[in-house]
């Protein structure tokens, strides 16, 4: 009998905290470590997964933003086929209810992508889908992802080009996720979006690395704050201090899963909030 009480107890709690939290768009950057993983609850209660680390330890993460008995997420997006982006996504893909798969078309040969194609392909017919340019994906609530690259094939292409670079949009404010796409892509999107590349929150590209971030795609941004996810003391030495100082030259306030575990955003539509 006690242990009904505490279950009515917290689904009723959840309840409250759901209606309360109805108008707000959470973002939180996982701390997975060296690699990506990014969970985002809409106002209306849909979740997205973009990306889920080199391992499980996605699935501890995901624990502390997610409540215990919700096992589904509704779509889960892999950015491109590196192990530290999809390496997580097999256990999610095992332990939840996924309703869609997105992903860029980028082949590999790795064990880890194999698995991921493996599970991806069990799926029911429609469920996976080709992330491709002007896709919008609706979050729910007004949130939605629009897709910004690719814009073609990519399935022969270096795995980091191929990155999936979306925009979260919710009512006036912005989120940057650009995978680990480098700078040479990053100016193909100056050149076809221009100033509708602005956002609030910007995800550092390819966890602060030097191929990626330039000044001139930072400027176009525009950030009040930039998320850097990467592994303390990796051996690749992200972020570079050259990413540092352009980020600090544009005031631009520097988030790291490093230094702050994972990072939760909220944002109501007017402005953008870290938690």
């Amino acid at each position: 009998m006690l242990l009904v009480l505490v279950l009515v107890n917290v689904v009723v709690w959840y309840a409250v905290a759901a209606e309360t939290a109805r108008d707000t768009l959470t973002v939180a950057f996982l701390d997975v470590g060296q690699g990506d993983s990014i969970f985002i609850e809409s106002p209306s209660g849909r979740q997205v997964l973009i990306d889920g680390g080199a391992g499980n330890v996605v699935l501890r993460q995901l624990g502390g933003v997610m409540p215990f008995f919700d096992r589904s997420i509704d779509v889960v997006i892999a950015t491109h086929p590196d192990r530290d982006h999809i390496g997580g996504l097999a256990d999610v893909l095992e332990d939840y209810n996924v309703s869609h798969i997105l992903d860029p078309g980028v082949l590999n040969d790795t064990g880890v992508y194999e698995e991921f194609e493996r599970l991806a392909d069990e799926e029911p017919e429609g469920k996976r889908v080709l992330a491709r340019r002007r896709q919008v994906v609706d979050v729910g609530g007004g949130a939605y992802l629009r897709i910004l690259f690719p814009d073609r094939d990519v399935s022969g292409v270096e795995t980091n080009t191929g990155s999936v670079i979306a925009q979260l949009v919710y009512g006036d404010t912005e989120f940057m996720l650009t995978g680990d796409a480098p700078q040479a892509i990053e100016e193909y999107l100056i050149l076809r979006d221009g100033p509708s590349l602005e956002s609030d929150v910007l995800k550092a590209g390819h966890h602060g690395s030097r191929t990626s971030n330039s000044e001139h795609f930072v400027g176009v941004v525009d950030p009040d704050y930039v998320v850097i996810s990467a592994g303390c003391d990796n051996s690749y030495g992200h972020p570079h201090q050259e990413v540092i100082d352009i980020f600090t030259k544009l005031n631009t306030k520097i988030l790291s899963t490093c230094d702050e575990g994972t990072v939760v955003f909220e944002s109501d539509g007017n402005t953008v909030r870290a938690r």
